[in-house]
Order: C-alpha cells, then structure tokens, then sequence
C-alpha cells in the first residue's frame, strides 16, 4: 500500500510527453525557415496546368547495379561470401564439389576466359551454393542473373541482392536487348554469370524445360557455357518450404561448351540441357555408366516421368533414394496399414 506522504513522480507517459514537446520546439522552427526559402532546400512548385511526366522507373529490369561492381561493394560482397555466406552454406548444404578439372586447362590461360555456369535450379540455396563452388579466378567476378519481378520489386531486395550476390535484373521469359547488351558488356570487361536456364525454381522437386536465354548469350558474347549439376538443395529448402533442412549436396561441373559452326540457339540449347541431365546421372551412379547413357541418348531425364499426383512423387523420391545427397538422416517409408 503506497504512503500518503511519498513524493510524486510524473508517469512514463508523461516524461515521454515532456521529451516529445522539447524536440518539436527544437526541430520546428528550422523546418519552418527551409520552407520559406523555397527550392532548392524544398521541392519545388508546380505552375498550374502543367502535368509533371511520372519518375523514371528505377526497379525490376530497370534497376542499376552498376554501384555494386564497383571497388567497395567489392570488398563487402568478398567478406560476405568468404565468411557468413560460406559459413551458412556448409552448416546447411554440406557441399561437395566435382569436375573442376574440366577446368583446368582454361584456368591455365594467361588471360581470364568469362564463362557462364548454367546450372539447374532447386531453391533459393542454389545461387549462394554457386558463389562458393565456383572456382577462381572466375568466382572474385562473378554476376548473377536474377529475375526481376522477383529480386528486384522492392528496393531493399533489390540493394541486398546486388550487394551480397552481385544479382542483375533480367526478365526470367525472355533475354530481351536491354539485358543482353547488359550482360554482352559484363563478359567483355571479364565478368562470368551465372544463369538457371529453366528461369525459375523446379515446383516439385524434377526439373523443367531449358529455355535459350544462355544459348543466345554464348552465341552472342562468345563465352563458353559451363553445364552444372546441383543435387540435393531440393531435400533441403526447396519451393514451398517454409525453413531450410541441413542436408547434403553435390554441385557437379561439366565441360565447357561452345557454339558449333551454324547451329542455333534451340539446338544449342537442347546440348545444353543435355549435358546437364548427363550430370544429373553422373551424380548418382559414376562417370561411366552416365556417359554411356549419354551415348546411347538413355539418360534420366531431369524433368521426371509425364504421369502427374503421387506417381510423380513416387518417382521423385526413388530416385533421392539413389544418392546420397538431401536429408542427413533419411526416413525410413513406412507403408500404410491396409489390414489383413
């Protein structure tokens, strides 16, 4: 029970009142003397009649991320990788890394050859697993295609993006001539890319169709395309999964790819996914069989079987079954109890 004689002492409330009252006394008045001096300390007015044409767009495909390709974001996205980024990865993906030595004879030129990596895609875990198991001297300038309606819609997906991925906006349907010229500068200043040529996250676990978005980019800036293999990043956060799942992965490289002398970009393309899906079958079972495979045109494909519901489910998880990569601690199936 309070004393009758206790001092008394204003309520939080009214200390935070108190507090409020001085700052407005303090920060009004110059607010006031801004205002009457006009442009250039206030925006300026607009005369009567006179329709002011909305603002450039500066988001999406429009976004410039010009300011992170340049010396200080540089240095921050380098600690970023080699240290949270990287951390991350292991603790969550556990990655093994094969066929880098199909680079090798390109990572003993004395000039850097800008290549592009055209892995397959699972989950948001994929572009930070690439960050990592790219090798140098390709990794310190590397760019990644993102979509733009994805990444880049706001301006704070957009900043952190390009900032720790070194993202750049493209249009996940089509390459149009804005992003390719984008990206045709990139790889003459010595920058490598990243690209998914499926051009979005798998929705259930198999693959998709490859789209020529890095067909007719090698074609265009005449790097050479590098198929990749990722396996394992579905099991561990893939679309629809609220948090990620410490798994196992495997990221496989193949050998450089170039253009043949009068073949398309479709045709191109179809190599492409082809030795991707080589890959694919190269990190379940060995190199051997997978290029035998490959030979007789029998590889597993990467899009799965055409039945759809459970059966496609069904299929997804037999062949998870076969490798090594997912879920460290793989559960034992358990058929349902149809009685006796």
């Amino acid at each position: 029970m309070a004393r009758d004689d206790a001092p008394w002492r204003p309520s939080r409330l009214a200390r935070a009142g108190k507090i409020g009252d001085a700052l407005e006394r303090v920060l009004i008045p110059p607010v006031r003397r801004a205002k009457k001096l006009g442009f250039p300390y206030t925006a300026p007015t607009t005369p009567r009649g006179v329709e002011v044409p909305p603002d450039e767009p500066d988001l999406g495909a429009d976004y410039d991320t010009r300011w992170a390709r340049r010396t200080p974001a540089r240095v921050v996205r380098r600690g970023l990788v080699n240290g949270p980024i990287r951390l991350m990865v292991r603790a969550v993906a556990s990655p093994q890394v094969f066929g880098l030595d199909r680079l090798a004879d390109l990572r003993r030129l004395e000039e850097t050859t800008p290549l592009i990596f055209t892995p397959n895609h699972h989950s948001h875990l994929d572009t930070a697993l690439m960050t990592v198991a790219v090798p140098e001297p390709w990794r310190s300038k590397l760019v990644v295609a993102a979509a733009a309606d994805y990444f880049f819609d706001k301006r704070w997906k957009a900043v952190l993006a390009s900032l720790s991925l070194n993202a750049i906006p493209i249009d996940r349907e089509v390459t149009g001539r804005k992003s390719s010229d984008m990206i045709r500068g990139l790889v003459d200043d010595g920058w490598s890319l990243v690209i998914y040529p499926e051009g979005g996250r798998s929705p259930d676990g198999w693959g998709q169709e490859f789209k020529g978005g890095a067909a007719y980019l090698s074609s265009r800036t005449g790097a050479p395309v590098v198929p990749v293999f990722i396996d394992g990043t579905g099991s561990i956060y893939g679309k629809g999964m609220k948090r990620p799942r410490a798994g196992t992965t495997k990221v496989v490289f193949g050998q450089p790819l170039v253009p043949l002398e009068g073949e398309n970009t479709r045709r191109f393309a179809a190599r492409i996914e082809a030795a991707v899906t080589a890959l694919g079958d190269e990190s379940l079972n060995d190199y051997w069989t997978a290029r035998q495979r490959a030979r007789r045109n029998a590889s597993p494909t990467l899009t799965g079987p055409e039945y759809t519901g459970w059966r496609r489910q069904w299929a997804l998880s037999e062949r998870r079954s076969l490798g090594t990569t997912g879920q460290r601690r793989r559960q034992k199936r358990r058929w349902p109890n149809l009685g006796d």
